[in-house]
């Protein structure tokens, strides 16, 4: 079975998709700090975002793709996103936005996307030709802002990121 970081590196239009405007950049550069999980468990950088920020897989590298994701950004916030790589994919492709979405409502995404299909009115197009190449089915906006929110609140405040050198621990991006 072919892994789905081989199957976005074998695709461009998924390549393209993800990193922008899912902001997803396969390329490995250093986070900002050196961070640790508080847990001890294992952290393996995958991509990073044009904003410094960086997504981790945790937990032990023979999970492979089947470890949780994580998401520190280069000002000391962090939450967990999702609970394996492929919903992190399809996240990514139905809300490359969700930054934008605060308070995580279908209303913030519509207001979101609007301003990303000014610019790129093919987007939804790109996206559905990403998520079939890539064999993925895709949630509504709002299943996947409700998603990341459970993640992020649930299982995710086990995921406690701390700054390695200083040891203080990144804020929670996403709070409830």
């Amino acid at each position: 079975m072919t892994s789905l970081l081989a199957a976005i590196r074998a695709n461009p239009a998924a390549l393209d998709y993800l990193l922008w405007p899912g902001d997803f950049d396969l390329e490995h550069y250093p986070h900002v700090e050196e961070v640790v999980l508080a847990s001890g468990e294992p952290l393996e950088p995958v991509a990073k975002d044009g904003a410094g920020g960086t997504f981790f897989f945790c937990g032990e590298t023979e999970l492979g793709e089947a470890r949780p994701v994580l998401y520190a950004d280069s000002e000391g916030g962090a939450a967990l996103m999702a609970l394996d790589f492929r919903e992190l994919v399809r996240l990514l492709l139905t809300v490359p936005w969700w930054r934008d979405c605060r308070n995580l409502t279908a209303e913030e995404s519509a207001e979101a996307a609007e301003q990303y299909l000014e610019d790129e009115p093919d987007l939804y197009a790109d996206r559905d030709a990403a998520a079939r190449a890539l064999g993925l089915d895709l949630p509504t906006e709002a299943e996947a802002l409700t998603r990341l929110r459970e993640v992020a609140t649930g299982p995710g405040r086990a995921y406690v990121l701390l700054n390695a050198e200083e040891g203080c621990a990144y804020e929670p991006l996403i709070t409830g």
